[in-house]
């Protein structure tokens, strides 16, 4: 006899179909990236483990999003050269493929998914509204972007996956992935909990909220995951912002994003857990 979770039409499945849309373009399928032995991490990696997880991931993207948004130079550059307020869905699900790719994919794969972005990085600058200039391949804009991404990457990991993760597990990720910050061109790049959260303090001077951090919160409490469950929907969210440090949870008082409940942690493990039993 079939298992009821395995019947067409159950919520086990239409979770799942609504989780893979996410990372599917109806209009411009790609082809799913395939699991390699050649990849540039090994199968038995951290950097396989904790991007393994669809939902820890899907709150840590969220969550380095806010945090990216704080600065910014970073902010501009998504602002003024991308159709990020229009198309957020397509941008994020940009994302989840280049992480994809460079994951798992083979070594020939992934390394033509960075030189496309490297080649992008160089195509895009501007001026801030204050007039000071920025360029999307400065070193220290990629090392921002890249510590708030490992950092909330492995934070939601640890804390709705695998709550007794030990710090040489999270510093071994952190090591792993300044691979591809350095092929990206960030530098620094940090290789531990402690190295990033130096990077994080020497970076919080230059950091704002303006009106535009305030309209791209608006368009993330919105639009990310819309096809999923409402509840599921908020609790990610919820543990986005639960995930981030206190003094980022204080800059985005000024946005329309609710500070975290009592109690999100425990949901939001909850609803990870339910994307993991929906795809598994």
């Amino acid at each position: 006899m079939t298992p009821p979770d395995r019947l067409a039409g159950t919520p086990r499945d239409a979770i799942a179909r609504r989780v893979s849309e996410l990372f599917t373009d109806p209009d411009r399928p790609d082809p799913p990236v395939r699991r390699s032995s050649e990849a540039l991490f090994a199968p038995d990696s951290m950097a396989w483990r904790v991007h393994g997880d669809v939902g820890a991931m899907m709150v840590g993207g969220i969550a380095s999003l806010l945090m990216q948004m704080l600065h910014p130079a970073v902010l501009a550059g998504v602002w003024d050269h991308s159709a990020f307020r229009e198309n957020m869905q397509g941008r994020l699900r940009s994302t989840a493929r280049f992480i994809a790719r460079t994951t798992y994919a083979a070594r020939p794969e992934a390394e033509a998914a960075i030189a496309r972005v490297r080649a992008i990085h160089e195509r895009v600058c501007g001026t801030l509204p204050d007039g000071t200039p920025y360029r999307a391949s400065d070193p220290a804009l990629l090392a921002w972007v890249h510590v708030t991404e490992t950092s909330c990457f492995v934070e939601a990991w640890r804390r709705h996956v695998a709550p007794g993760a030990t710090l040489a597990e999270q510093n071994r990720y952190l090591d792993e992935m300044a691979r591809i910050g350095l092929a990206l061109g960030a530098a620094p790049v940090p290789r531990s909990r402690r190295e990033a959260q130096a990077l994080m303090a020497s970076t919080r001077p230059q950091l704002r909220v303006d009106d535009r951090t305030v309209e791209v919160a608006r368009l993330l409490r919105e639009q990310p995951g819309g096809n999923l469950p409402g509840p599921i929907r908020g609790l990610l969210m919820q543990a986005a912002l639960d995930l981030l440090p206190g003094w980022a949870q204080a800059m985005h008082a000024r946005t329309p994003l609710r500070p975290p409940r009592p109690l999100v942690r425990l949901a939001a493990t909850g609803a990870a857990s339910t994307l993991r039993w929906a795809l598994r």
